[in-house]
This record gives structure tokens, sequence and C-alpha cells, in this order.
């Protein structure tokens, strides 16, 4: 395939880097100093797990032509900027294959509306990184050494040649596989659910530190809370939540919920996956924190942990003292077990009295 990544920030670099490492005909679309800097010292990655450093040279190019012909794009970017270059894809007719690989809590509508649903896919990129002038700071995958696997679908969840066939492509990058899935949708919108109106506006909460919101237990409860409201508002919409791992939010009691989250916080690598991704796309966030508060207002599912959290988008709110723990937890799972140690006493207590 030749394939145009459109999008030079920090994944779609890491993406080009990886398929240049592959042997694919890529080519990368940038503009302005970052530009200049790929021209000038290639695509910089550095691994924030191992620390090893790597340069690639993709072809680099300035712009998307109508005439262009290109196999597949992949677009890689913060989902507010890909819609405004709908109009520059719709215009090139030559390319068949459009991979939008990206948050998205609207659903796939906008883009099938300018592009044709015939030629749009829909995924995720599966990595998280920020830039520090030209070099690339990245991560893949939990654990070093672990791939990384990219969720990928078609529009009406059929799994079709063309899409087992980028499938292929992708799978090819080094660190990387790929799952074929036909709920892609749902995947997005579970994904934006679990981090864009809950866990993100709840890290500007708790002072945009991984370290300080872990010492704040009123963020980590309501980040908790709304990613549950998120998920009840999903599922009045009729969409199902996946994949099955997340389901965790609804299963453990919120005191357990709490203290993982508390020590899943204080890993280092919290930081670069979470913390510094999300600084560097704050416009993003809030784009789909918009988009899912949109879906929420079709449903009648109270959200109050998502209404206070949507505060902390606002740049001059300050964020909660540290060690805020206001908000007493849910210990209603231990109800039922209470219940059942009162009935096992008194019974325990009657058979006592009856053998006297």
């Amino acid at each position: 395939m030749r394939i145009l990544v459109y999008g030079a920030g920090p994944l779609g670099s890491l993406f080009a880097a990886r398929l240049c490492e592959a042997g694919q005909d890529v080519s990368l679309l940038a503009r302005g100093q970052r530009l200049d800097d790929l021209k000038k010292y290639g695509v910089v990655l550095v691994d924030t797990q191992t620390q090893q450093e790597t340069v690639a040279h993709p072809r680099i190019v300035e712009r998307l032509d109508p005439k262009d012909a290109y196999d597949l794009v992949l677009v890689i970017m913060r989902k507010n900027r890909a819609l405004e270059i709908l109009s520059t894809l719709a215009n090139n007719r030559h390319t068949p294959n459009i991979l939008f690989l990206m948050n998205n809590a609207a659903g796939p509508g906008e883009l099938v509306r300018a592009l044709g649903q015939e030629r749009v896919l829909m995924g995720f990129p599966m990595a998280a990184g920020y830039r520090r002038e030209h070099v690339v700071h990245y991560m893949v995958g939990a654990q070093p050494g672990k791939r990384a696997m990219i969720p990928i679908g078609e529009v009406d969840g059929r799994i079709t040649p063309r899409l087992q066939e980028v499938g292929r492509v992708l799978a090819s990058m080094p660190g990387f596989d790929v799952d074929l899935r036909t709920d892609m949708d749902a995947w997005l919108k579970t994904h934006v659910a679990l981090l864009m109106p809950s866990i993100a506006p709840a890290m500007r909460a708790g002072g945009r530190d991984n370290v300080r919101m872990a010492h704040t237990r009123d963020a980590i409860v309501l980040a908790i809370r709304a990613v549950q409201e998120g998920f009840r508002v999903l599922r009045a919409l009729g969409y199902p939540i996946v994949p099955e791992s997340v389901k965790i939010f609804e299963r453990l009691p919120e005191p357990i919920l709490v203290w993982g989250f508390r020590k899943r916080l204080m890993d280092p690598r919290i930081r670069v996956a979470m913390f510094e991704h999300a600084d560097a796309a704050a416009d993003e966030i809030k784009h789909l924190a918009d988009e899912f508060i949109a879906l929420k207002q079709q449903t009648s599912i109270p959200t109050p942990s998502i209404d206070h959290l949507y505060l902390y988008f606002d740049p001059t709110m300050d964020p909660m003292p540290e060690g805020s723990a206001w908000f007493p937890l849910d210990w209603r799972f231990l109800w039922p077990a209470t219940g059942v140690l009162t009935g096992l006493i008194i019974i325990f207590s009657l058979i006592l009295f009856v053998l006297r």
C-alpha cells in the first residue's frame, strides 16, 4: 500500500516511523515548524519506558492535493482538528480508504457525510505521547516489549477484505498488533466516557499531577462515579460497554476502586500515558467532553459527578485542596454481607439456646 499519515503530531509521527521501519511506502504530512524539524532531524522518538532513542526518515510532504493517489490515509490527530480537514480529504477522490485513528464520541456521521461510508474506517491508536521541541516521547503498551492492540472497524460493523488488508499493514509495525472489531463506534464511545467527561477533568481537579491526585481522594471518587454515570448513559442509548475489561468500574465496590485507582496513579508511566498526553491535547478533551454531554442530553440519566467535574474545564477554576476527602465512600456493598452475618449470628444464638 501507498500510505499517507495525515498529521505529524506525537502519534502521527510515531505511526509514520513504525510503518517506515516495517518497510511500508509511507509519507508524513507536516506543516510549519514541524515540517522544518522533520526535514532537518527526521522523526526522532524516545520510548519513555526504555529511554531508547530511534530516528526514522519517512517521506515528508506538505499537502494532500486533489490529484494525489494513496491507497490509505491514516488520520491521526485530535478530533477537533480532524473535522477541519474533511473538505481537503473530500476533494481528493483518488484515495479509497481513510482510517481515522482518534477519539470520537459523536460517531461516524460527520465523517460519512463528508467522505462517503465506502471510504471511512474508524479506529484508535493505542499509544500516548507528547513532543518536546523536535523529539517525540511516547509510550506503547502497558509494559516494555508488550504489543499494543490497535482496534479498527468498518462503520457498519462488517469484517471486510479491505479491513483485513489495512489490519495486516498496521500489524506489520514493530510493537503493534490489530484487533478487527464489529463494534468500533461503541468502543470509541466507551473510551470517551471512560476519560473525557470523567477522569480527564478529575485530573484537573487533582492539580494536574498524578502524585497530587493520588493524595486527593475526592478527585478520585468523582472520577469513578463519573465513569459509572457515563456508562449508564451509553447503556440507556443502547450501546454496549466494550471492551469487557472496563466493566471493572461497574463490578468492584467503590472503596476497592479508589484504592486501586490511587495505586495506579503512583505509577510513573501514568504521567506520560495520561497527564502529559492530556496537557498536550486540552482542546480536544474539552471538545470530546462536549460531544459526550450531547449524548447525555438525549437521556434522562442523572450525572451529578460529570456535571461537577465539568466545572474544572474552566481554566480559572482552582484545583481541589490536596488531601481533600469530603465525599463519603459508598460502603453499600457491605450491607448484604452484614445482613448475612447478622442472620448467622441469630441462628447460631438460637441453636445454642435450644441446646442449653
